[in-house]
């Protein structure tokens, strides 16, 4: 579908052809936009109510401005993540209007939600270190309209540090769980609420952890019902399922 095909689908809508409704669906499967090394989804907002988002990760720097130009000037709305200084510094000097998230590497440009929701995501740590992938989850979900409260440094080490705050634990919509070592962390407090928990596993930790492995399998082997697991320090993953559960029944 190009340019003359969506004229011609506004045309049927005024002549009374078409209901608007299906206008919008097939609206819905318009192509991406090809740049040669990347295809832009820029109807991911459409589907999806939230924009695409781009990994930085393994771009080069002349790619990623290339992606962020031509999603800007399709909406205006782009997160990216795992987005160092050099990169901010790169898009800050076509963008200005960008906005760095420094702890979460996380490059925001127009992210402004229409609304909050009511219910909450706590975003719960193990660690100090844990703390990195849980901003990029607090930013994700943030960014998606929904209101986050945290509750850092509480793991199983000294777990009389998360009893303190119980009211955050049992007022939460969701829970978002960051932990690496043993990653036991997520299977106590699934032990203690009524709400969905979704466990990250973190890369934190010495020898036998295997880069965050072993609380990958922990997490995955979770005695706690309500406990689900994202993948290695998938900040953004945690948030944005959260923030998808967080807005279900909303209008």
């Amino acid at each position: 579908m190009d340019a003359r095909d969506v004229e011609k689908l506004l045309e049927e809508v005024k002549e009374g052809k078409l209901e608007i409704d299906e206008a919008l669906n097939r609206l819905r499967i318009l192509p991406y936009e090809d740049l040669g090394f990347a295809r832009i989804d820029t109807h991911r907002t459409l589907r999806k109510g939230f924009p695409e988002v781009v990994l930085c990760q393994g771009k080069t720097l002349g790619q990623i401005r290339k992606i962020v130009d031509a999603m800007v000037a399709k909406g205006g709305d782009l997160l990216t993540t795992r987005a160092s200084k050099e990169v901010y510094q790169a898009i800050k000097e076509d963008h200005p209007e960008a906005v760095y998230y420094e702890e979460a590497r996380i490059i925001a440009i127009a992210m402004k939600p229409k609304r909050l929701s009511r219910g909450t995501i706590l975003i719960v740590t193990g660690g100090t270190s844990d703390i990195p992938v849980a901003e990029e989850a607090a930013v994700t979900a943030q960014s998606m309209g929904n209101r986050v409260e945290k509750l850092y440094d509480v793991g199983v080490a000294g777990i009389h540090r998360l009893f303190g705050d119980k009211a955050k634990l049992l007022g939460a919509n969701v829970i978002i769980c960051v932990a690496g070592m043993e990653g036991a962390l997520p299977s106590v407090i699934g032990g203690l609420v009524s709400k969905p928990v979704i466990a990250v596993p973190t890369s934190c930790g010495y020898g036998a952890s295997f880069k965050g492995l072993s609380a990958l399998l922990s997490m995955l082997n979770s005695c706690a019902p309500g406990v689900a697991v994202v993948n290695i320090d998938n900040g953004f993953g945690a948030g944005y399922v959260a923030g998808l559960i967080n807005q279900m029944g909303e209008v």
